[in-house]
């Protein structure tokens, strides 16, 4: 299986959460915006050092430090 993170999709592209990997207050942040496996997550804007993402029909923008240890399919 191929070991693509958040960090790692394109703008426009949609991913599937797969896993979150991180530190336990982050994990926490990450579950309350509703980032959990299965969640289907879309990039809409990517910056320096920062990505917007579409999650449950709201838009967050996150760190691109962040967001790679989040695994996705």
């Amino acid at each position: 299986m191929e070991n693509r993170t958040l960090a790692g999709i394109s703008e426009g592209e949609c991913a599937r959460i797969r896993a979150v990997d991180c530190r336990e207050t982050l994990r926490c942040r990450l579950t309350a915006l509703g980032l959990i496996p299965g969640t289907s997550v879309t990039c809409v804007h990517r910056g320096a050092g920062i990505a917007a993402y579409r999650i449950r029909g709201a838009v967050i923008a996150l760190r691109l430090c962040d967001t790679s240890e989040i695994a996705v399919e």
